[in-house]
């Protein structure tokens, strides 16, 4: 098979981050006609059909292994699941564009599950300091100062957002601890979590998500693209980005997101900023530099004692 061109890495790299962007704008839109249930019940839904079809082109193979199935289980509920009900819900009282920069504490998340949970990597002083300023940003984001009104939710929004990343975090820390030597391709994984997680929607909606529709085209449309897009195409994108630059490049995908969820969120939505609310999200980014550990703390040397001394 031949190398894809780097122009062309580049180009899904660039698509991959700004369709997560604009999936909160997605969210905000299909939330006029649709219960938080049934936003993230239409995008497992979207996203299974475009990861099937992906896989059925690519020939991937499903997995054998019960055990295999029983992770992929566990992973459909804590990857889909529960941060697409939280992100959907919290976005009822909170901008996309705020949405958005709690997203990018993922890889903070990450690093602090993998570090204290999982035991799969050893937590660095950039590391340490990275959660440190995350957090900092977070709480400059909400603005306790400012009050919250308990009529808008108060703040369990903010804190459903920061349960849907705990959950990214927890599972991507899952799947390099239990499923990285399956031989499977990352988007029969995808397909396989993604589908069992509309199967689980599909069984719950009826039961908390009978609310009344309404569907325009703008609902539509809106959720179609949430799911085909930013569950499905998104995933293949960013597999053959991670193939092509390796995981560590490929992460920095997640300084995208932010930017373009914010933009879309002024532009079509007619959010307004606050000046805590980009202040935040700079500390935030800060803090998943230091995570990643792409900033570096000098180093602890001894100075040399003098002889005599």
């Amino acid at each position: 098979m031949n190398r894809p061109s780097d122009a062309w890495v580049t180009i899904q790299f660039a698509l991959a981050g700004a369709v997560w962007g604009a999936s909160f704008l997605f969210i905000a839109l299909a939330l006029e006609g649709l219960s938080p249930v049934q936003v993230a019940t239409g995008r497992t839904l979207f996203g299974a059909i475009t990861l099937g079809a992906i896989a059925l082109v690519t020939r991937d193979r499903l997995p054998r292994s019960k055990a295999v199935w029983a992770h992929l289980a566990l992973l459909s509920v804590t990857f889909a699941v529960i941060p697409y009900l939280l992100f959907s819900w919290a976005q009822q009282f909170v901008a996309s564009g705020v949405a958005s920069i709690f997203n990018a504490t993922t890889p903070i998340m990450t690093a602090l599950i993998a570090g204290l949970a999982f035991r799969i990597e050893t937590l660095t002083r950039e590391q340490r300091l990275g959660i440190v300023v995350g957090i900092i940003g977070v709480v400059v984001i909400i603005g306790p100062w400012q009050g919250l009104e308990l009529g808008t939710g108060g703040i369990v929004p903010y804190l459903a957002l920061l349960g849907a990343t705990a959950c990214y975090g927890f599972s991507l820390s899952y799947m390099r601890r239990f499923l990285s030597d399956t031989g499977l391709s990352a988007i029969m994984i995808s397909f396989v979590m993604i589908g069992l997680a509309a199967v689980w929607m599909l069984v719950l909606t009826p039961i908390i998500g009978a609310d009344p529709v309404r569907l325009t085209p703008t609902v539509i449309i809106a959720i179609v693209l949430l799911g085909a897009l930013g569950t499905g195409l998104a995933y293949a994108w960013n597999q053959n980005v991670i193939r092509a630059w390796g995981p560590t490049r490929a992460a920095t995908v997640t300084y995208i997101s932010p930017p373009v969820g914010v933009l879309l969120g002024v532009l079509v939505l007619g959010e307004t900023l606050v000046w805590n609310e980009p202040v935040g999200a700079l500390l935030v980014i800060l803090g998943v530099l230091l995570a990643q550990r792409r900033v570096r703390l000098p180093s602890r040397r001894r100075r040399a004692t003098p002889a005599g001394a």
